[in-house]
């Protein structure tokens, strides 16, 4: 029983910070809107809301770099934070400390001896390191690892979503969020961090932005509607903060769902730093899709 236990409380966990992760990166693509320009107090062009998206969006993918550090709360599920650097050259990449702060996540987290672990993002799939209690019970294995390629056999609709945008998440997916949304206002100048920035916020509507910035079939949108409105995701509010060099600083996203509300904040600094992200050895890594397998069998015994 205890076996069973830890190993879903594993996958539970792998797949909360899959997600986490991915939007402490970025979010959904797309573009839209119409340009406008005019003058500003400084010595630069002053660009209507969208026009200044458009130059932000483009400056923040062309970084290719980042550190991150995120913090993210839903509902009594889970608080967690998250730091550390991703790159988006080619492909995503990096590596991320995820920590459990509360929630239940924290206490299933506790039951496999930490509340910490490391994730490593690579093009083809993401490594999650657990504890050492959790290897235990998986075959002396620390690592979990996650194919891309496995989310939409394991997930469906809502797994072909999340494998879309896993392989094309940016920082700047945020800015593309506000632009596909077609409602986007300037809010003004404000200090973040020391730093001069302008505020920009918008209310997004989620199912029509996964329609409009996806490479996903008829009938995979209308499962994966389904699937948000019973999740009781249908709008969130996005706020972003851009510095004078067009690079995103700051995003905050805000939504209910059905386990409660829930919120993200994320920084951004050092655009351009060096990324990397290893393989875990093999030896040390078992594969998700065999861990769901695996469950199966210990369910119906």
């Amino acid at each position: 029983m205890k076996r069973t236990t830890l190993r879903r409380a594993g996958l539970s966990i792998v797949t909360a910070a899959l997600l986490t992760g991915v939007t402490a990166c970025g979010g959904s693509g797309g573009s839209g809107g119409s340009d406008g320009s005019g003058k500003g107090g400084d010595d630069r062009p002053r660009l209507s809301p969208i026009a200044a998206l458009r130059t932000a969006e483009k400056s923040t993918d062309g970084a290719d770099s980042a550190k991150v550090e995120s913090t993210t709360t839903m509902g009594s599920v889970m608080s967690m934070t998250a730091d550390g650097a991703l790159g988006w050259g080619d492909g995503l990449t990096g590596t991320l400390t995820i920590t459990y702060t509360g929630g239940t996540m924290a206490d299933t987290m506790r039951q496999m001896g930490t509340t910490s672990m490391e994730a490593r993002y690579l093009p083809d799939a993401y490594y999650a390191r657990m504890g050492d209690t959790f290897a235990e019970q998986a075959g002396g294995r620390h690592w979990i690892r996650y194919a891309y390629d496995d989310l939409e056999s394991l997930g469906g609709s809502s797994g072909a979503y999340l494998k879309d945008q896993m392989q094309n998440t940016t920082p700047n997916q945020s800015v593309k969020l506000l632009l596909a949304s077609g409602d986007v206002r300037e809010v003004g100048e404000e200090k973040v961090r020391g730093q001069r920035t302008t505020h920009y916020s918008g209310t997004v509507e989620v199912a029509d932005l996964a329609e409009k910035n996806s490479d996903l079939s008829r009938s995979q949108l209308d499962d994966l509607r389904k699937t948000l409105e019973q999740a009781g995701v249908t709008t969130e509010t996005i706020d972003i903060w851009v510095d004078d060099r067009d690079l995103l600083v700051k995003k905050v996203e805000k939504g209910e769902t059905t386990a409660g509300a829930y919120a993200q904040t994320a920084y951004y600094t050092d655009y351009g730093t060096e990324v990397s992200a290893e393989v875990p050895p093999a030896s040390d890594t078992a594969d998700f899709s065999e861990l769901v397998k695996q469950q199966g069998a210990g369910t119906g015994s």
